[in-house]
C-alpha cells in the first residue's frame, strides 16, 4: 500500500496534474494563468504551494470542481492512489434535457409540402414549450 504525504511543499500546478485533474502540466499551469482555478476563494498563480486542508475550485469543460487537498503529491501516480489525495466536494451536476430532433433517411430526397408542415408544426410545438 502507497502512504501518501502530508506534509513537504508542492506546487499548485503539479499537484493538479499529479492528481489527474489536468492531463498535462502544463495545461494545470495554463489554467491556472487564465484564472480557472482558485486557491480558498483566491484566484492563483501556478507556483502556489498547496497544504492539506486547502479547498481549490477547477473550472474544466465548462464545469466547477470543487476539491480539498488531503494528500501531496508531486509525481503522477495511478487513479486509484491519486484520488486519495483528495476530497471531492462537487454538488451533483443537472440532467440536461435534449429535445429529439426529427432525422430525415439519407437519399430520402427533398421533402415534400407535406413533410415540410409537418416539420414546420413540430418545431413551433418546440418553441412553444420552452416559454
Amino acid at each position: 500500500m502507497v502512504e501518501i504525504p502530508t506534509r513537504g511543499k508542492v506546487r499548485l500546478d503539479a499537484w493538479l496534474w499529479a492528481v489527474r485533474i489536468y492531463k498535462t502540466r502544463s495545461a494545470a499551469t495554463t489554467a491556472c494563468r487564465a484564472g480557472h482555478v482558485r486557491l480558498n476563494g483566491d484566484p492563483v498563480k501556478a507556483s502556489q504551494i498547496v497544504v492539506p486542508g486547502d479547498r481549490i475550485r477547477v473550472r474544466k469543460d465548462g464545469w466547477d470542481r470543487e476539491l480539498e487537498v488531503t494528500g501531496l503529491i508531486s509525481k503522477r501516480v495511478g487513479a486509484p492512489v491519486a484520488v486519495k489525495c483528495y476530497l471531492d466536494h462537487t454538488p451533483p451536476r443537472e440532467k440536461v434535457v435534449v429535445p429529439q430532433v426529427p432525422i430525415r433517411d439519407r437519399g430520402a430526397g427533398r421533402p415534400t409540402k407535406k413533410d415540410r408542415r409537418e416539420m414546420d408544426r413540430l418545431r413551433s410545438s418546440w418553441l412553444d414549450t420552452d416559454n
